[in-house]
């Protein structure tokens, strides 16, 4: 069996081009699964999942901020700082969202003047 062009090399860029190949099979079928997944929550369940989504998402800025730190190359240390900045969007993103949700739940108040059967024109 032949070869793709992007796989031929000595033994260790081989060995690393199946490996980036693994990796990425694994990524574009958890993105399949993920989105599946969500797309059948109910919108009970949105509220408390987004809450656990974001703290695994806590999770990732600290180890984003942890490479960050220990980038060798000048653009390993571009490309993690992106990264941390998306990671920090996406955290807020999710409180904000979280918070807007909660806030369809709590019960409205009417106005005052409703309240006390007086009308002000």
């Amino acid at each position: 069996m032949p070869r793709s062009a992007w796989m031929r090399g000595s033994g260790r860029d081989a060995t690393m081009s199946a490996h980036l190949l693994a990796e990425l099979t694994v990524f574009v079928l958890a993105v399949f699964v993920g989105f599946e997944v969500i797309s059948k929550v109910p919108t009970t369940l949105h509220t408390p999942l987004m809450s656990a989504t974001n703290a695994i998402h806590g999770i990732v800025l600290v180890g984003a901020m942890l490479v960050a730190g220990i980038a060798d190359p000048k653009l390993g240390v571009v490309f993690s700082m992106i990264v941390v900045f998306l990671a920090t969007l996406n955290v807020f993103g999710g409180f904000v969202v979280t918070e807007r949700m909660l806030q369809m739940f709590k019960p409205r108040t009417p106005p005052a003047a409703v309240r006390d059967g007086s009308r002000q024109p």
